[in-house]
């Protein structure tokens, strides 16, 4: 390392010109800030350990210090973790574990140091961050909603690199520790001190006067961190070999069949955590260098971060280009506050979009034709507040905060000084017509009109404004609390302010959102709709309603499209259906077997019977056999002879393999999603694949379609689509955009190739 000219502070040796970490010593304990300069997080990167290294030598040697705190000079977070973009720089699985290698010799000099360092932490402490903390001597944590501490590394197909996986089995437990590894998840301050992960609580503003004095006391040996011993059942279970033998096989059972062995990153950090109990912790770090490097080099890992990145793009992008606009101002393109709202349809999907407003500070108006609806809209908006009070991820006063930004009424009264309606009434264009005429002779001219439409074409709907300039479509997704994606759709109308807006108001929400231009089922339900509809068709050919879902969980979906539909609403998905088949009725046709069960009365999850069976409580059971009789009796598929009508049975059809399934619904995906990119439904790629991934689920360790269509081969994709449609006429015939970029070689992420 190249010599800096050096500075005294407190007798405590620097660098100026590494300005990430700055000391004060006071009183024998030297406070160390992290603010990492030109950044809104802290992040560990080369040249933040590296100042590390110096900083943790000059600790050692200057015998003044007794004692360190290290706190962050950012507002809400601690440290974020390591740099992502760094990871994108690794070659070879050799580079990523020397990266690995570099973190332990760095954090085991800080958990070796001759002083304690206390960890004074407020806001986000993960990933390399908490690896961080479990390394200092000592831990205090603030009890703030933005403090929350976990390991997210199996989100982006990595294990903990800088023993991670050693420090907290040991810390908090075994059971514990593989319940954070595992999901990836984040706790909040007051959980992590239950588990042990933090030694103390405080206020935040006395966070820095606390670990001062915890400072003092450590070195003093007055204070210790002390491990939780986690009662009887941690005794049991993580503190003698049998007891540890079977928590990791259960986890190992647990994790292959929720995630069918396609995250392999998951059963490595088992492997790491059970060769550290076998071998030894230091064997156990060899092991979980090795192993994060082997998961960096992953088509897995890549994928996974790259939707980090690409939904980290899309926090940044207003949603409209003004090159587009030449001939306006930069005033145009501004966003306008939006602080109260009126939503209009207090259903399932209103009070959803309801229950996310209030959370994030709206003022909310929820309208239906009658008092019996709005209150059942409430009820739904209180449980979905109630659920987070239970489960502790708000307090009782900010329950009581949100309900009371919530208010009803069956007319448009109060909507005078709204400054975003949104339309989640039923999907026919005559009502979203009458909602819309009403609502703009209540609303004032600036206000922006919404329509929660999943496939009518918002042109179509604006056609009944007086203002179309001021009316878009804003797709939510089922179940809104838990879904991240929303599509923006603007007209040709649409003022690029209004879309700025109402981009900006999406993202407060919380939602990853995409501008995707305006068509029949926009982006996420077109390319949803081949899909389904080619289930559906499999269906008709006598295919088992298990066999096809199980087909597409395999695949990587979290359901199947059969056990989608039923979610959803078999009644809803053959409405949505009708109308897509309509607009490409060259390649999309009802399929008669789903047809027969919503004639039959089964709507699904809503009616307590469907494809499958349900529960008084609408918990999802096996296919409902019966089933099979209404496909009988519609003559929706073919029957064997042996096969009465009345039968409840399967028809004796051969079992197709999972292959075939798999190839025939996710291509019919596939072509469309290039589809839309060459109609400009969509500005790229980019955002197609994140749009699939969370919008309709698409498998994130896929990338999305268009990723996924590179790593198959474009010229492999339009092969396999030619060789179905001359099984399938019309169905599959490629998409003119993958032809032309067959011819080309060409790819997607073209900078991306090889």
């Amino acid at each position: 390392m190249s010599s800096a000219p050096e500075v005294t502070i407190g007798g405590l040796v620097g660098t100026r010109w590494k300005p990430a970490l700055s000391v004060e010593v006071s009183d024998g304990v030297a406070v160390v800030s992290f603010d990492l300069p030109n950044e809104s997080v802290n992040k560990l990167n080369r040249a933040v350990k590296d100042e590390f290294v110096a900083l943790v030598s000059s600790l050692e040697r200057d015998t003044t210090v007794h004692a360190a705190v290290l706190i962050s000079g950012k507002q809400d977070v601690w440290i974020a973790g390591a740099d992502i973009e760094e990871f994108q720089k690794l070659k070879t699985a050799t580079d990523a574990e020397r990266l690995s290698r570099d973190g332990h010799m760095l954090l085991d000099s800080v958990e070796r140091l001759r002083i304690p360092i206390i960890a004074a932490i407020h806001g986000a402490c993960l990933g390399g961050g908490l690896e961080t903390a479990l390394a200092c001597r000592y831990r205090i944590a603030t009890d703030h909603p933005k403090t929350i501490l976990g390991l997210p590394e199996v989100q982006l197909g990595l294990i903990p690199g800088a023993g991670g996986t050693q420090r907290l089995p040991r810390r908090i437990g075994l059971t514990n520790a593989l319940d954070l590894i595992l999901t990836g998840k984040n706790v909040r301050a007051k959980k992590a001190l239950q588990l042990g992960l933090i030694d103390e609580l405080v206020h935040p503003s006395i966070l820095r006067t606390v670990a001062l004095q915890r400072a003092h006391e450590v070195a003093e040996g007055r204070r210790k961190s002390e491990r939780r011993k986690g009662g009887f059942k941690s005794l049991l279970l993580d503190s003698n070999p049998a007891g540890r033998t079977m928590v990791l096989r259960k986890a190992r059972e647990q994790t292959l069949a929720k995630s069918r062995g396609h995250y392999p990153a998951l059963i490595a950090a088992i492997d790491v955590i059970a060769a550290g109990y076998e071998k030894g912790i230091a064997y156990g770090y060899r092991e979980e260098s090795r192993r994060f490097g082997e998961m960096a080099m992953t088509d897995v890992s890549k994928q996974l971060i790259f939707l980090f990145f690409a939904t980290n793009e899309l926090k940044k992008d207003p949603g409209v280009d003004p090159a587009q606009y030449p001939d306006l101002p930069v005033s145009a393109f501004e966003p306008l506050p939006v602080d109260k709202i009126a939503i209009i349809g207090a259903g399932f999907m209103g009070a959803g979009i309801a229950s996310i407003a209030v959370q994030h500070g709206s003022l909310v108006r929820l309208k239906d034709a009658d008092h019996a609806r709005v209150a059942k809209g409430y009820a739904a908006v209180r449980d979905v507040l109630k659920e987070k009070l239970t489960r502790k991820q708000i307090s009782r006063i900010q329950y009581s905060d949100y309900m009371a930004l919530l208010g009803g009424t069956v007319d448009y009264s109060g909507f005078g000084n709204v400054d975003l309606v949104i339309e989640a009434v039923f999907e026919d264009l005559a009502v979203k017509h009458q909602v819309l005429r009403e609502t703009e002779a209540s609303i004032h001219p600036s206000a922006i009109f919404a329509t929660n439409t999943s496939t009518i074409p918002i042109g179509l709907i604006a056609q009944a404004s007086s203002r179309p300039e001021r009316v878009l479509g804003m797709h939510f997704f089922s179940p809104v609390q838990k879904m991240p994606l929303l599509e923006v759709i603007p007209t040709a109308s649409t003022h690029p302010q209004v879309t700025a807006t109402t981009v900006a108001y999406g993202k407060k929400l919380g939602k990853t959102v995409i501008v995707v231009n305006d068509g029949p089922g926009f982006y996420a339900n077109r390319i949803l709709s081949p899909y389904i509809n080619e289930a559906g068709i499999l269906l008709d050919q006598g295919v088992a309603v298990d066999i096809i879902d199980k087909a597409l969980v395999d695949f990587g979906f979290p359901v199947g499209p059969i056990t989608l539909i039923d979610e959803v609403g078999l009644d809803v998905a053959t409405k949505a259906g009708k109308i897509m088949a309509d607009a490409f009725p060259d390649r999309l046709r009802p399929a008669r077997s789903i047809q027969a069960v919503v004639a039959a009365g089964r709507y699904g999850r809503k009616s307590k019977k469907g494809f499958y069976s349900y529960d008084n409580e609408g918990k999802k059971g096996e296919v409902d056999p019966s089933v099979y009789s209404v496909f009988l009796e519609a003559g929706s598929i073919p029957v064997a002879k042996s096969i009465a009508p009345q039968s409840a049975e399967p028809p004796a059809w051969p079992e197709m393999p999972s292959v075939q399934i798999q190839q025939r619904t996710v291509l019919a995906m596939l072509n469309e999603a290039a589809r839309c990119l060459s109609d400009g439904i969509l500005r790229s790629p980019r955002d197609g694949d994140v749009g699939a991934v969370f919008g309709i689920g698409f498998p994130p360790f896929r990338g999305g379609p268009f990723r996924y269509m590179d790593s198959l081969g474009v010229k492999i994709v339009v092969q396999r689509l030619e060789d179905l449609n001359a099984r399938f006429p019309g169905r599959f015939e490629p998409a003119e955009l993958l032809l032309d970029m067959a011819r080309r070689n060409q790819s997607f992420y073209a900078d991306e190739r090889g």
